[in-house]
């Protein structure tokens, strides 16, 4: 990666929108939009729903399958001329193992994004990322399947994120991303029904943000592995708090939504502080929290 500025998984699709309005090229990497092994059609709507300093949003990994996304997505994110990161989910460790075994046989793939966190699918992800246990096994057998860099995505729903990304990283994970979405609702008082129609969905944007640091922080004081940090990253001062708290990398991702150029002005903000402070490398900043009172 040229830089430690990703765009997220699941706000970016496979790039085809955002190629017209930005000069992709210049992110450090793109995160493709969750796959699956057979086609899903999500869940019903509505789908999403803006919340102050954030949106609540329920899609349910909707997406073509990993046959459509090989023959007709794939092709275009090796043309934008960053690394790509694809982002898989299933609803069994064999179906991990299998997107990882095919996924992880193509050349145009520079790494895979395990996504065992996403809160919007009623079996599988949200399951495997609850539990130690169960994020370590489905860590471990996809490891197996492929020797492409492995990152593990971890949700925040669970009682202590340190635990569940030190047992992937003793399983085999190359790198611990963090946070998927915070599990939410919102009501319409005049009629009492839930807003979306899952009733319950994923809370992300700058709301999250303070949670999203301070695990960030914590799971990076507990794992030997790089750690890549996202939850309401918005500007360039965001970003930074995510790596001086530990992060190596950040994801940008419901930002897109409002501003198409978030992640690249987090790429410009990112190297005007540093030469600002004449800091030679963004990795001298990883991690470099102060805890003393001075």
């Amino acid at each position: 990666m040229q830089n430690p500025v990703i765009a997220a998984s699941g706000t970016y699709g496979v790039g085809r929108e955002y190629s017209e309005l930005v000069d992709v090229k210049k992110l450090g990497a793109v995160c493709a939009k969750t796959i699956t092994l057979k086609a899903q059609s999500g869940n019903r709507p509505p789908r999403l729903w803006e919340t102050p300093s954030g949106m609540l949003n329920s899609i349910g990994l909707q997406n073509d399958g990993v046959d459509a996304f090989i023959e007709r997505d794939l092709p275009f994110l090796e043309s934008l001329g960053v690394p790509i990161i694809i982002s898989i989910a299933g609803n069994t460790i064999d179906e991990y193992e299998k997107l990882a075994k095919m996924v992880g046989a193509l050349d145009g793939v520079d790494a895979i994004e395990l996504n065992i966190s996403c809160p919007n699918v009623k079996a599988g992800g949200a399951v495997f990322g609850s539990d130690a246990g169960m994020a370590a096994e489905v860590t471990s057998k996809t490891r197996l399947a492929t020797s492409k860099p492995l990152i593990v995505k971890l949700t925040p729903n669970v009682g202590d994120i340190a635990d569940v990304a030190l047992a992937c990283d003793r399983a085999g994970a190359d790198a611990i991303s963090l946070i998927n979405t915070i599990l939410g609702m919102a009501v319409d008082i005049e009629t009492g029904r839930p807003r979306l129609g899952a009733v319950v969905g994923g809370l992300s944007g700058p709301a999250i943000r303070p949670i999203a640091v301070r695990m960030v922080y914590q799971v990076a004081q507990a794992v030997d592995v790089p750690v890549i940090g996202m939850g309401g990253i918005s500007c360039p001062a965001d970003a930074l708090e995510f790596i001086i708290a530990g992060a190596g990398a950040v994801s940008v991702g419901t930002a897109n939504f409002v501003d198409p150029k978030a992640p690249l002005k987090v790429v410009e903000g990112i190297d005007e502080y540093l030469e600002a402070r004449r800091i030679d490398s963004v990795n001298r900043l990883v991690g470099a929290i102060r805890l003393d009172n001075g």
